[in-house]
């Protein structure tokens, strides 16, 4: 009897040892299959290359939070407000010095009946308050403007250098299809345009980015390989300058 027992105990002990290899081996081939997501992040193509959420890449402020509608009560806010000085200026045909001017002669009504109003209601006359503006945030906000305008200036004389070929002719094309764009619409509504863009095609790529991303894929391959053409039969024979010369030696 005790010989087996000791048979079973035995049996018993191999089979455990036999089924935590098998579940060892199947963990392991499974994990071989599965790709890391490292991996899988690294294939996926991404619209102007970006590696990062589009709430990263807007800035990740207050800003990003408005063009996302992170906070629906604001972002509706900024597009009503919006909305309404398009629709004044525009479709109303409302000028600034009038809105101006009408807006000053109400304040000034309200002011003047507040002040005597106040002789039979026994209250203190309006307070106007003084504005008061910090020094150092306006030094910031003007060393900042500089530094944006000094390197807006150095892009610019790069680009016009003519070191960049395919730089300078996007620019270019850029600028032609903006001139006709505001041929089409004044300023005002151009603003607004762009506006209401940044209020909705972030937030719906940011929804719909899995589907958008193949099509974009695809269009920018395209877009390659037309290029690659172009080169290959009209820009590669256009002579380049000096500088593209002592770039090369």
């Amino acid at each position: 009897m005790a010989e087996h027992e000791e048979k079973k105990q035995e049996e018993s002990l191999m089979e455990k040892i036999a089924d935590k290899i098998r579940g060892h081996d199947s963990s392991s081939d499974s994990d071989d299959d599965k790709p890391s997501e490292s991996s899988i992040k690294a294939k996926v193509f991404r619209l102007f290359g970006r590696e990062k959420p589009v709430h990263h890449v807007l800035g990740g402020g207050k800003p990003a939070d408005i063009f996302l509608w992170r906070n629906k009560k604001i972002s509706a806010g900024a597009l009503g407000v919006a909305t309404v000085i398009w629709v004044l200026f525009e479709l109303l045909e409302y000028h600034l010095l009038t809105l101006v001017c009408h807006l000053l002669i109400l304040a000034l009504a309200l002011l003047f009946l507040w002040s005597n109003a106040t002789t039979f209601i026994n209250k203190s006359p309006p307070h106007i308050p003084e504005v008061q503006i910090p020094k150092d945030p306006v030094i910031e906000f003007a060393q900042a403007l500089r530094f944006e305008i000094n390197r807006a200036f150095a892009v610019l004389r790069d680009i016009a250098s003519g070191r960049d070929l395919k730089k300078f002719l996007s620019v270019i094309a850029g600028l032609w299809v903006l001139s006709i764009v505001g041929s089409w619409c004044n300023f005002l509504t151009l603003f607004y345009i762009v506006f209401v863009l940044l209020h909705t095609v972030p937030v719906l790529y940011e929804k719909y980015e899995d589907k958008v991303d193949p099509f974009a894929e695809k269009a920018m391959h395209e877009i390659k390989k037309q290029y690659a053409v172009f080169d290959a039969k009209v820009l590669s024979k256009i002579p380049r300058g000096p500088l593209k010369e002592k770039k090369k030696d």
